[in-house]
């Protein structure tokens, strides 16, 4: 019997200015999964007293952006007004539309005690008509999101919709995004429903296929392949993936169907006609 996997992607070390990130899309032979157009592993990684993450204003367009913790927290600013610690298990689902401005710091009493920091940077590119949609900010508690336990694996819907729930993170297009912790032994199987799918292992090792696959790998699966995941030891996994909605082009932080969209935002924010993000100060200038 063939393995339903299509694509094994192995991520790239990424330096965002203090902190290292493993890059797991955009991949070269793979863009996107579904609506998903990039995806960084942050950590594991401990900051010692005094320091910490300053990622400085930055705008986006054209998509969403998830940032899911296993472990830490991360303050969030932006231009729309919110201001959100983003904690373990949370999901802050930032609408960029037709342009938000976004900083993500650690907090002073944070960084003062030291800290460890773990999770996953997720941005879902909207689809065509709704690119130019009003920025927005929303945040879900944990508490909140649906959960589903099935001898041996707690599943988290983060966003979109999956073993038969729906998450109330609202989505633009069929979308499914699950936190999967798996104890040693226990088996899953993938919801066969969405047109693209994809598991990142972020920790552990699992068997697919009759292959095993490590922590810090993605499998990309065959569309309509039936997919069996047995844990090899405790792991955790993101389950994600949907419809495909085209292709799309990335710069920076700017992400469109159309290039000279983009070519519009780099003027637009080399030219300061984003909005700032109120108590703000710094700038961040485009990529040479």
């Amino acid at each position: 019997m063939p393995s339903p996997v299509e694509l094994v992607i192995e991520p790239r070390p990424r330096d965002l200015g203090g902190f290292e990130v493993r890059r797991v899309l955009p991949y070269v032979k793979r863009r996107m999964v579904g609506p998903f157009v990039f995806l960084d592993h942050i950590g594991p990684a401990t900051f010692a007293p005094g320091t910490g993450v300053d990622v400085r204003p930055h705008p986006h367009i054209g998509l969403a952006t998830v940032t899911y913790l296993f472990e830490g927290e991360m303050m969030h600013r932006d231009s729309v007004g919110a201001v959100q610690n983003i904690m373990p298990g949370d999901v802050n689902w930032m609408t960029a539309g037709r342009g938000i401005v976004h900083s993500e710091r650690t907090a002073p009493e944070t960084r003062a005690r030291g800290f460890a920091m773990h999770g996953i940077q997720a941005w879902v590119a909207l689809p065509a008509e709704a690119e130019e949609t009003e920025p927005s900010f929303h945040h879900h508690g944990k508490d909140s999101l649906p959960v589903i336990d099935r001898d041996g694996v707690r599943l988290r819907l983060i966003a979109g919709s999956g073993y038969g729930k729906e998450s109330p993170v609202r989505t633009y297009s069929p979308t499914f995004y699950l936190d999967a912790a798996m104890q040693d032994g226990s088996v899953l199987l993938l919801p066969g429903e969405h047109e693209e799918r994809a598991i990142y292992i972020a920790e552990g090792e699992v068997e697919v296929g009759g292959d095993f696959h490590k922590s810090g790998r993605m499998l990309v699966f065959a569309p309509g392949a039936e997919v069996t995941i047995r844990a090899l030891a405790d792991s955790r996994l993101m389950l994600l993936g949907g419809a495909n909605i085209g292709e799309r082009h990335i710069w920076w932080n700017l992400v469109s169907s159309r290039p000279e969209r983009i070519e519009q935002a780099k003027a637009d924010w080399k030219e300061r006609r984003f909005p700032p993000v109120p108590g703000e100060t710094e700038f961040t200038p485009l990529p040479e």
